[in-house]
Formats: structure tokens, sequence, C-alpha cells
């Protein structure tokens, strides 16, 4: 492998359909202002670099970056690859990752609206992330530890897992199918409408009218906190070990609470039993 140590790039497609080089402390900046520094290119390694330009990272296949930086000017970083690997890298710039397959982050930065759009097969553990948008259409995603801020993440997607993670994020999981939550707190108004097939295990769930117009939901052992006009339509199974303030004309199947402040029921097709442990209090 050719290694390339201490250099400035700047023009367009400068080491571009590159094989077998490693680049380090290396800068992907200047006044040509060129794009698509390593388009088409096959087994490169970064490390320790800086990415200013946009483009850089299209079609490549075995990319391993470690311990660099892509600016809020390296638009839309890495896209129609596959075979990536990215270790404590910050990631700045809008639309970072799209169209990707087998891929590997772990203790990076992100921050980057549009994020992940119909990424396959990808693991994410110990990473931060600040974005709108997140994930839509991605599938087989597995996130360990991930700390999520922004709106409308993780819709349209498959089969996926996600544990310890903390999720600040508004309209999260629509219409999302075949999604297991574990041991992770997931905050935010509207969760998961229209979803199938999606588990909470031992989560807290924070927010307004949450898991409404779902198929297959299971909650197990799960906290809710200030959780308003809830299940409104689902087919549900829930046990929820906190007070909820109002549940809105489940569709079916039970939820189990020791106690709610409201029910309510105005719709004689939605009969989903609701299991109170204690008949007065106050959620």
């Amino acid at each position: 492998m050719e290694t390339i140590e201490n250099k400035t790039f700047d023009r367009e497609r400068a080491l571009y359909a590159s094989q077998g080089i490693s680049l380090k402390n290396c800068s992907f900046d200047g006044p040509a202002d060129g794009e698509s520094a390593l388009k088409e290119s096959r087994d490169v390694r970064l490390s320790h670099c800086f990415c200013n330009l946009r483009y850089p990272f299209w079609h490549d296949v075995s990319l391993t970056i470690a311990d660099s930086e892509m600016t809020e000017l390296c638009r839309a970083a890495i896209w129609y690859s596959a075979d990536i690997d990215i270790r404590d890298t910050k990631l700045h710039g809008i639309k970072a990752l799209r169209e990707c397959s087998r891929v590997k982050m772990q203790g990076c930065d992100i921050l980057s609206p549009e994020f992940g759009w119909s990424v396959h097969d990808m693991e994410m553990e110990d990473c931060t992330v600040q974005g709108e948008y997140f994930m839509m259409r991605s599938s087989r995603l597995n996130f360990t530890k991930v700390r999520l801020k922004g709106k409308y993440s993780f819709q349209y997607i498959q089969d996926s897992v996600f544990e310890n993670c903390i999720l600040d994020t508004k309209d999260a999981f629509w219409h999302a199918k075949n999604i297991i939550v574990r041991n992770s707190v997931v905050k935010g108004e509207y969760l998961a409408w229209y979803c199938e097939n999606v588990t909470f295990e031992n989560c807290r769930i924070i927010g307004t009218q949450p898991l409404c117009y779902c198929k297959n939901l299971k909650l197990t052992d799960c906290e809710m906190i200030d959780t308003e006009l809830c299940f409104e339509k689902s087919d549900v199974e829930a046990t929820v070990t906190t007070p909820v303030v109002s549940i809105k004309n489940p569709l079916s199947g039970y939820i189990q609470v020791p106690c709610v402040g409201e029910i309510i029921r105005d719709d004689e097709n939605c009969r989903g039993e609701i299991r109170i442990q204690k008949q007065h209090c106050c959620a």
C-alpha cells in the first residue's frame, strides 16, 4: 500500500480511481476548490486528515477513516460506497452519508442534516448525532450508545436494533418495521406513528401523543413520562411501569398500567383492553 503524508490536494478529482493508498496528515482544501477527490477509489485509508471540499468519497469500496475531520463545506461526503469503517472522526457537512452499505462507525461526532438515507447494514457505537431526517429509509441498523438530537429520525427504517441509546427526536420511527429498542431513552412528540412490529424493552418514553396507528406494537416494562393521548388506533401489548396522563382509543390488545389520568373511548371499534392496577391515582 502506497503511503502519502503531509500533502494538500485542491484540484478536481485529485486522487481519482486510486487503489491501495494510505493518506496520513493530508488536507483536501485550497484555492482550486476541486470536487470528488477520491471518487471511484478502492482500498483507501485516511488518518488525521482534513476534508474541506465537496463530495470526496463517492463510489468507493473499502474505505477506512480515522481521527479525521469533514467540515461544514465537505458536503455529501460519502455516497454510493461500501465496506466503510469510520472511527473518532467529525462529519459536519450536510448529507454526509447516503446510499451506502456495510458501514461501521465508532466514536464519531456527526453534525449533518439528512444523514444516512438509504443506508444498509450499518453498525454505530458511542457516537453523538445532530441532524434532521436521520437515517431515513435505511435498514439493518445496529446502534449502541448513540446520543441523538434532531427531528424526524428513523422514518421508514426496517429490521434494526437500538440499545442503550438516548434519542431526543420528534416524529421518530414513523412507518418503521421490525424494530427493537432496548434500555434506551426516547424523548419527543408523536413517537412511532404508523409503525409495524416495533418493540420497546425497558425504555423511558417521554413526550406527547406517542405510539398511534401502530400494528403489532409491544412495550415491555417501559416508563412513560408526560405521555398523553397514547396508543390511539394501535394494536398493542404493553406493560407500563409508570402512570400515564391519558390513553385514547386503543384498537386492540392490552395496556397494563399502574394508573391513568384519563381514558378516552369515543370510537366503538376501538376495543383494546386497559388494565389498571390502582383505581385511584393521579397521573
